[in-house]
């Protein structure tokens, strides 16, 4: 249900989407919707959101927001990340409250994954 004032959608770059799409249907279980050739929307993530034809990529060295997504295993995520063709662009590293670890995806968007486990 859509609520006043509350983060609703989120959107990032993919200079390829099928490979976007891949991606993170392989390691999160995303789930996507076609919207015409240059569009492709997600669910199944805990926010909807899509990813749009650009060649841009987001990344917080460029001042974009950072999308984190939450874990209860980070080791395994991880591993997943990277044999599905991710990079991880800043190590695992605790701060208050837990730990997390940065990776930029195929097309090189980054985001990250944490967990308080």
């Amino acid at each position: 249900m859509t609520q006043h004032h509350k983060i609703d959608y989120v959107e990032l770059p993919a200079a390829d989407l099928s490979a976007t799409k891949r991606f993170y249907s392989s390691v999160f279980g995303w789930k996507f919707t076609e919207y015409g050739e240059g569009y492709s929307a997600f669910s199944s993530a805990g926010l909807l959101g899509g990813f749009y034809q650009s060649e841009q990529t987001s990344s917080s060295e460029q001042g974009a927001a950072l999308v984190v997504i939450y874990s209860d295993d980070l080791a395994t995520t991880q591993a997943q990340i990277e044999a599905a063709g991710g990079r991880i662009c800043r190590p695992l590293f605790e701060f208050p409250g837990g730990r997390r670890f940065h990776f930029k995806d195929p097309c090189g968007n980054e985001l990250a994954v944490w967990s308080d486990q």
